[in-house]
């Protein structure tokens, strides 16, 4: 049975980005257990609007009311959301730049975030709709954060995760790259890791 792999990039190097690299690393570790289909968003090459009212409105008109700006915008996130929700694995490259994620990743977000269709309130609190997906988010840093304070990243993006229903995460890091004592030992770590792991 072919899996569909959706892959989201927002590495600002491209192809270059240790992100993207490490991605690459794990498609081709994901393709050596099964036929796949790779969807490829590419945030930095096709950046999605971050949110605004505009965008909030055109969501919320029928679609039969929308202008033809509004079935843009609304094109847009119904798009993302049809590819996570058609998706086996999801591959988040989330290299840290100041923190957090790129402002494209947050964008992404903000338009796969959508009350009844990727999670919905309940008497019990929010319910993710979007279940049974493994995600790997691949996250590339310059320096050195994993379980200190500094790391505000991997709380955020798995508390998104988790909200929307995604909670089968795996992360894969690759720290201290604009370090020269550490880089080239992170790397090859996180290159032994996407090996060693059982899909």
């Amino acid at each position: 049975m072919t899996k569909q792999i959706l892959r989201v990039d927002s590495s600002i190097f491209g192809s270059n980005g240790h992100s993207s690299q490490l991605s690459d690393d794990l498609v081709e570790k994901l393709k050596q257990d099964g036929p796949v289909n790779i969807v490829k968003r590419d945030l930095n090459a096709d950046p999605l609007p971050h949110l605004n009212l505009e965008i909030v409105n055109a969501i919320g008109t029928a679609e039969g009311e929308r202008d033809t700006q509004q079935r843009e915008w609304a094109g847009k996130a119904d798009q993302v959301i049809a590819e996570v929700k058609q998706a086996d694995i999801i591959i988040l490259t989330a290299p840290m730049y100041n923190f957090s994620v790129p402002s494209s990743v947050k964008a992404w977000m903000d338009h796969l975030a959508r009350a009844g269709e990727t999670f919905q309130y309940t008497e019990h609190g929010p319910e993710g709709l979007l279940t049974n997906k493994k995600v790997f988010v691949v996250s590339s840093r310059g320096g050195l954060h994993y379980g200190k304070a500094s790391d505000s990243q991997t709380d955020f993006v798995n508390t998104f995760l988790n909200f929307v229903g995604l909670s089968d995460v795996e992360w894969i890091y690759a720290e201290g790259l604009a370090m020269s004592d550490h880089k080239d030992q992170s790397l090859s770590e996180a290159k032994q890791k996407i090996q060693a792991l059982s899909v």
